[in-house]
């Protein structure tokens, strides 16, 4: 690790509510990183499963907020807030579960470079995971790592702008100049950090040898509700759109990818494969176009029922 990096105040960040038994590997591997960083915050919703018990067994530092509190960018900026002492606020999801032990410290180095506001690692597929599960992470994961500025939107597109809050680090006077966190965002807070902090200059630096084991099983409806999400967001933040591209692109070299990947390593998967594709396409179109629906479906849709005032929450 060089002496920069070294010598950088960090803080880990986890938001967490009834993590479960992969709460207890993700904290114990957080523990076990050579580079230690100086605090570990666990944003604690309600827990019921001890998982608040789990964070003081480990040391770590608890901040309680109420379940109706959460909100995805809104608690990440507390957080930041909490941690304002900080060089670098690394933040992890409560079933982002690193590596090895270098993780953490590999991850750092790449605010060697002053110019880098934003790094994530390599998120790997559980060991349980199927193929369609798998792919999903081999794809948007690659062993390769990548600088990404605003001059590679031309090639790139929106993906110059990807990042993901499962396992990223900000740079604190980065994110503090681009306006932190929004306070209101039904998901990809990281995408819109990420990409205020390519406007003003800065880059994004995806890291391939810094990993955690992260990825879900999701069944066709919780696939739905994403990326119904998701076209909640595209419609909410039609500046991102304007600069940046849209997304449709990279969801066709998507699909191809999956066929492909499918055809070699999970045939009898195709079919699903292909029933998920059609769900996430009128999806994603029926969040682009929620103003169209009534409040009540807008909530069944979703997965972020707090953001319509439900009250439910997805970490």
């Amino acid at each position: 690790m060089s002496q920069q990096s070294d010598s950088m105040r960090v803080a880990v960040i986890v938001p967490v509510r009834n993590g479960g038994e992969v709460w207890r590997r993700a904290a114990a591997a957080i523990r076990a990183q050579r580079r230690r960083p100086e605090r570990v915050l666990v944003v604690d919703s309600e827990s019921s499963d001890g998982s608040d018990e789990v964070a003081q067994q480990y040391g770590f530092e608890l901040l309680p907020i109420a379940v109706r509190d959460f909100d995805h960018g809104g608690t990440r900026q507390l957080a930041a807030e909490h941690c304002a002492d900080c060089d670098v606020l690394v933040y992890l999801t409560q079933d982002a579960v690193l590596a090895d032990p270098d993780a953490l410290g590999v991850l750092l180095r790449a605010f060697d470079d002053e110019q880098v506001a934003v790094a994530y690692g390599r998120q790997l597929p559980r060991r349980e995971a199927g193929p369609i599960e798998a792919h999903a992470r081999l794809f948007n994961y690659p062993p390769e790592s990548a600088r990404r500025t605003l001059a590679d939107v031309a090639k790139l597109g929106l993906k110059t702008a990807f990042t993901s809050d499962s396992y990223c680090a900000y740079r604190g006077a980065a994110l503090a100049a681009v306006g932190g966190f929004p306070r209101r965002a039904i998901v990809s807070e990281d995408m819109i950090v990420a990409a205020k902090a390519l406007q003003a200059g800065k880059a994004v630096r995806y890291v391939g040898e810094s990993c955690v084991y992260h990825s879900h099983g999701y069944s066709i409806r919780e696939d739905f509700r994403r990326y119904f999400d998701i076209g909640v967001f595209h419609h909410d933040q039609p500046w991102l759109l304007a600069t940046f591209g849209k997304p449709e692109g990279e969801g066709l070299r998507f699909v191809r990818s999956e066929l492909l990947y499918l055809l070699r390593n999970g045939p009898l998967k195709l079919l699903e494969a292909m029933v998920r594709t059609l769900a996430k396409y009128v999806a994603y179109q029926g969040g682009r176009h929620y103003f169209m629906l009534p409040p009540r479906l807008r909530r069944i849709f979703s997965s972020q029922s707090s953001y319509w005032g439900g009250g439910g929450v997805v970490q």
